[in-house]
């Protein structure tokens, strides 16, 4: 369901106020319903990927945790451990960004295997079976494998109650648009929502403005915005310059508008239940060059990529050329992550030299590697 559909009008008051009068201990698992239910409101199926993948990066956490309490004392114990925590990881990533690409990018290969096939002569392969693409499928698998990868370097502890966890990769105000939250973040306030003081007046009201403001953003400025830029976009041969450059300024509005108003209403939701998410929009066109318009627009997707790309590719820590490659391999990542079609790709490659252009003559020197990625 959609935040802006009546479904959703009806759904989110019932779950607030069965959340506030439950027993203190049974919140948790009473969200956890209300998550998969919201999810499985755009099909069913999808809540079998969704387990899925909560369940391989529980696991993996699990086993993480186990070899890291078996640990020995010498270096050639800690070498093992090592290692086979590094297997673990790897695991984790490999099975669910397999299951990544192959509902949201397997007709994105098979058609450029076909491209290729017909340019040689060769018949192309026919499509075997139609691939629905699950929704939000990259933002809980973004989530989840940040736990694993937080697991592994020590930053959170791997939690043993599944359905906590469970909770952390599917709860449902940030569950399909993001902000992509942080265990350390999240999974930490899920452990003590049973300790969450529920009658605040303030917190309430303010979460309750945020999402006000989500809607207004949404159905008032994004939605009729989209009304002219759509009309003009259509059939642009048919208007002139004035009109052309009009709809393109409204068009970064559009989006604008539409991206933040998602996350708005999800941060002023789960204000309301005591949880507290990520800012995921600071005011981004207000920005005075390239990086900093990437330090503020979806900041929980640029920073996911910094730290769980970026920064395990070397960062800058290998040289002025290893770190450009790093932060190209970055954008086109992102332009992937954005749509499988090769436009994605190409606005990659642009957003990435203008990011690294010189703006000043000391724009380059950077003391870290936080602000040497966008």
């Amino acid at each position: 369901m959609q935040f802006n559909s009546f479904h959703f009008l009806c759904f989110f008051p019932i779950v607030i106020a069965v959340y506030f009068i439950i027993p203190r201990k049974m919140r948790y698992i009473w969200l956890l319903c209300a998550s998969y239910y919201f999810y499985m409101s755009w099909n069913p199926k999808y809540a079998l990927l969704i387990a899925f993948s909560t369940v391989v990066t529980y696991l993996s956490g699990l086993l993480i945790g186990i070899i890291n309490e078996n640990n020995g004392d010498s270096s050639s114990q800690l070498q093992k451990s090592v290692r086979l925590k590094k297997w673990v990881v790897a695991g984790s990533f490999t099975v669910n960004l397999a299951i990544l690409f192959f509902f949201k990018y397997f007709d994105f290969a098979l058609s450029n295997v076909n491209r290729i096939l017909t340019a040689v002569g060769i018949s192309m392969i026919e499509k075997p079976f139609d691939v629905l693409l699950p929704v939000g499928i990259s933002f809980y698998t973004f989530q989840a494998l940040s736990y694993t990868m937080d697991v592994y370097r020590g930053d959170v502890r791997a939690e043993r109650n599944i359905l906590k966890y469970a909770l952390f990769v599917s709860f449902f105000p940030q569950l399909v648009a993001g902000p992509i939250e942080r265990s350390k973040n999240l999974l930490s306030q899920v452990e003590k929502a049973h300790t969450f003081q529920l009658w605040n007046y303030n917190r309430i009201a303010n979460g309750a403005v945020i999402m006000l403001w989500g809607y207004f953003q949404k159905m008032v400025i994004a939605d009729r915005v989209a009304l002219l830029v759509d009309t003009v976009y259509d059939k642009y041969w048919l208007y002139g310059s004035t009109a052309l450059i009009l709809a393109s300024v409204l068009f970064a509005v559009q989006i604008y508008c539409d991206f933040a108003s998602y996350s708005s209403i999800a941060i002023g939701a789960a204000e309301i239940m005591g949880f507290s998410l990520m800012e995921n929009f600071d005011t981004p066109y207000f920005s005075r060059s390239v990086k900093e318009f990437w330090r503020r627009w979806h900041i929980s997707l640029s920073s996911w990529f910094r730290d769980y790309l970026y920064i395990p590719l070397g960062g800058n820590r290998k040289g002025k050329v290893r770190k450009y490659i790093n932060t190209m391999v970055v954008f086109l990542t992102s332009g992937l992550w954005h749509g499988a079609s090769w436009n994605f790709v190409v606005w990659g490659g642009p957003t990435w030299l203008f990011s690294n252009s010189r703006r000043t003559a000391g724009s380059d020197q950077t003391s870290g590697e936080h602000e040497a990625f966008v």
